[in-house]
C-alpha cells in the first residue's frame, strides 16, 4: 500500500442476521487529510467505523489501517488509531490530568514521560486552567476536548470521531473542528461521520456519500455541487393539488409548506425554461427562489430522499443565500 494511504477499504461486506449493511464498500483516506461519511440512519456509517477500529469483524473485502490488515494484524492496528464515540468517554471523578496520566500510563508511558505528555495535552486542547478540576465540572464541549486528546496520548496515525459534535452547542463544535483541522495539518488522517452537512462542507477535504451500504458519490464538497446541480429553484405551490403535479419533479420536498426544490444551472434562461415546463399555465407556482447549492441538496438526490426529515440524520444550521426571488402572477 503507498505511505500516502492511511486507510484502504475495497469491497467491504458485512450483514446482521442476514440482512446487507455493507454491500462492496470502497474507500480510500490519504494521510493528512479529513475525510467525511455522510449517509442516512442505517447507512453503514457506525458500521463502517466500527469495522475499520478492529472492533467488529468484516465478512468480506479487504480493509488496511495505517498499513495493517485490520483481521491479520488487528493488534498493530489499534496501536496505530484512536476512536471518540459519540459521548465522552472520560472517567468524571478524576481531573483532566489524572484522566491523560492514566491513559499515558496505559498506553506504556513512563511515569515521567505520563506528566509530560500530558501537559502538552492539556495545552494543546485548551484545559489548562481545567486541569486540576473534576471532569464532572466540564462542560459539554470540554469533555468531549477531553476524550478527543485522551485518544491522542499515544499520537495515533489515524483518528476515527463517529459523530463528534453530537450534543455540541455551536462553540464547542466550532473548537472541536478547529482540533480536527490540527490534526490533518500534523499528518494525521481523520475519518469522521457526522450529521451536520454545513460541517463537513466547511472542514472536510473529501465527503463520501454513503447508501444502501455503498459510496454513491465521493469528491469535495465543490465536486459534489456540481454533479448535482450549481443551484436549486426552489418553488411554493398554490395549494395541495398542485404540490402534487410538481412533487415527481424535486429532489427536496416540503409538504408542510407546500415547497418544492428542483436542480437548475441557476442561470435566467434555465430558470424560465424550468418554470415554464413545470407550470405551463401558470397557476401552479405562486412564488419561486433560486438558491446556490448546498450539500444538503447533494445528499437528498444521492440517497433518494425527498425530504430532509425522512433521512433521519440530516440536521443543518446554514441555509444557502437566496440570490433570486420573484413571484408568478
Amino acid at each position: 500500500m503507498p505511505e500516502t494511504t492511511a486507510v484502504e477499504v475495497t469491497g467491504l461486506r458485512k450483514s446482521y442476521r442476514n440482512v446487507p449493511v455493507l454491500d462492496g464498500l470502497d474507500l480510500r483516506v490519504p494521510r493528512g487529510t479529513v475525510f467525511a461519511l455522510l449517509g442516512p440512519n442505517g447507512a453503514g456509517k457506525t458500521t463502517t467505523v466500527r469495522v475499520l477500529a478492529t472492533l467488529t469483524a468484516p465478512d468480506g473485502g479487504r480493509v488496511r489501517v495505517a498499513g495493517y490488515d485490520v483481521v491479520a494484524d488487528r493488534s498493530r492496528v489499534r496501536r496505530a488509531i484512536s476512536l471518540t464515540g459519540q459521548f465522552a468517554a472520560v472517567d468524571e471523578d478524576q481531573t483532566g490530568t489524572e484522566n491523560l496520566r492514566m491513559m499515558a500510563r496505559l498506553s506504556g508511558l513512563s511515569r515521567r514521560d505520563a506528566r509530560r505528555r500530558a501537559t502538552e495535552l492539556l495545552d494543546r486542547f485548551g484545559l489548562t486552567d481545567a486541569a486540576d478540576r473534576a471532569a464532572r465540572t466540564y462542560s459539554g464541549g470540554m469533555r468531549r476536548r477531553l476524550d478527543l486528546a485522551a485518544g491522542l496520548v499515544g499520537e495515533p496515525d489515524v483518528v476515527f470521531l463517529d459523530e463528534p459534535t453530537t450534543g455540541l452547542d455551536p462553540r464547542s463544535r466550532q473548537e472541536l473542528w478547529q482540533v480536527v483541522r490540527d490534526l490533518s495539518a500534523r499528518g494525521a488522517a481523520v475519518l469522521l461521520t457526522t450529521q451536520y452537512l454545513e460541517e463537513a462542507d466547511r472542514s472536510a477535504d473529501t465527503i463520501a456519500v454513503l447508501h444502501g451500504g455503498r459510496v454513491v458519490a465521493e469528491g469535495s464538497a465543490r465536486a459534489l455541487k456540481a454533479r448535482v446541480a450549481g443551484h436549486r429553484l426552489d418553488v411554493v405551490a398554490a395549494d395541495e393539488a398542485a404540490y402534487a403535479r410538481l412533487a415527481p419533479h424535486a429532489a427536496r420536498r416540503t409538504p408542510e409548506a407546500l415547497t418544492l426544490g428542483i436542480a437548475t444551472d441557476g442561470t435566467a434562461g434555465h430558470v424560465r425554461a424550468l418554470l415554464d415546463t413545470l407550470d405551463p399555465h401558470r397557476s401552479d407556482i405562486v412564488r419561486f427562489t433560486v438558491h446556490s447549492a448546498t450539500l444538503d441538496d447533494v445528499f437528498l438526490t444521492l440517497t433518494g430522499t425527498g425530504t430532509a426529515a425522512a433521512t433521519g440524520t440530516v440536521n443543518t444550521t446554514a441555509t444557502a443565500t437566496a440570490t433570486q426571488e420573484s413571484t408568478r402572477v
